[in-house]
């Protein structure tokens, strides 16, 4: 797989290129649909597969501080394109004036012009070029006109609920984990590295945490939760907080993951925390015992869900 940053850079047009447009915001089943169509049509025609996403959302560009909270920051987006077997991501910034060529334009110049498509696979409500003046029977016009071809793939709907980015950041902001894993195809993920805390996990609570400085957006509804924690590639059992620590009466807000029988420094190292199951919500307790007696409690309930699932 190779990232494509400035389209400057490509000096040909790829091989008989299928590809797919969009901002792709969680890399949700909907999106998997057109990826594996992508490919299907790549192996079809002895080419190679392409997506094209856009760095940042077009939405921050054109409505700025108004757009929603993203569901994956662009590295872990593109991690998870990658990881679809896709040969190419076209990673485009988006910026004002791209944002103003034409539709016309942007399918000549770049799509045929620059990159030489010869099929593309658009989702059911597909919009593009200026003033979202394109739509799918323009890119099929266009397409009659240039010499390509383009599939239309329809809504995915899972238990009578359409896949979007929508629904699925809704689901996360509820805390309602197991159902967004069901449009997502995976658990909900934040990561970030391991700061420097308060210092209060082990010394106080007997409980040492690791503080993430936080890079995400989007996070799941305050409280604890049940999580796998990856760190260095290997994936171990925790218990997380999200929220603002009102035991010890602070604002910001915090994700704070301690690590089930795990023994190392993890200060300054970056880790993939995995959101499975929602415990309780935050609380404000009258004492830092009652808090330890709390954790530990959690704790209990999270390795009873763990010995479940181990065991399923």
């Amino acid at each position: 797989m190779q990232i494509i940053h400035d389209l400057n850079s490509l000096k040909k047009p790829l091989q008989n290129p299928v590809l797919t447009i969009g901002n792709f915001d969680g890399v949700h089943k909907g999106h998997l649909t057109l990826f594996e169509k992508v490919k299907e049509r790549a192996r079809a025609i002895g080419g190679q597969s392409a997506v094209m996403t856009f760095e940042p959302h077009p939405i921050k560009v054109m409505k700025p501080g108004n757009g929603p909270a993203l569901i994956t920051p662009t590295g872990q987006k593109l991690d998870l394109i990658g990881q679809t077997g896709i040969d190419f991501i076209l990673c485009i910034p988006f910026t004002r004036e791209f944002a103003a060529t034409s539709a016309e334009d942007f399918v000549k110049d770049i799509l045929v012009g620059k990159i030489g498509v010869k099929e593309i696979v658009v989702g059911y409500d597909y919009t593009f070029g200026r003033n979202r003046e394109g739509n799918t029977r323009l890119l099929m016009e266009l397409g009659k006109k240039l010499g390509f071809t383009v599939h239309h793939i329809g809504p995915i709907h899972i238990d009578n609920t359409l896949v979007s980015s929508t629904s699925i950041r809704k689901l996360i902001q509820q805390g309602e984990l197991a159902e967004a894993k069901k449009f997502l195809g995976r658990d909900y993920q934040i990561q970030g590295t391991v700061i420097r805390g308060q210092n209060r996990g082990a010394r106080l609570l007997g409980y040492p945490t690791a503080n993430l400085e936080l890079v995400d957006e989007l996070f799941p509804k305050k409280g604890v939760y049940a999580v796998t924690v990856v760190i260095d590639g290997k994936t171990h059992d925790g218990v997380s907080n999200i929220g603002h620590n009102p035991t010890f009466g602070q604002n910001a807000l915090s994700v704070e993951t301690h690590v089930l029988d795990f023994h190392g420094d993890l200060l300054g190292k970056t880790i993939k925390v995995n959101f499975l199951h929602r415990l309780r919500e935050e609380k404000t307790f009258d004492s830092i015992e009652a808090l330890s007696d709390q954790i530990a409690e959690d704790i209990q309930q999270a390795r009873v869900l763990f010995g479940f699932r181990e065991a399923s």
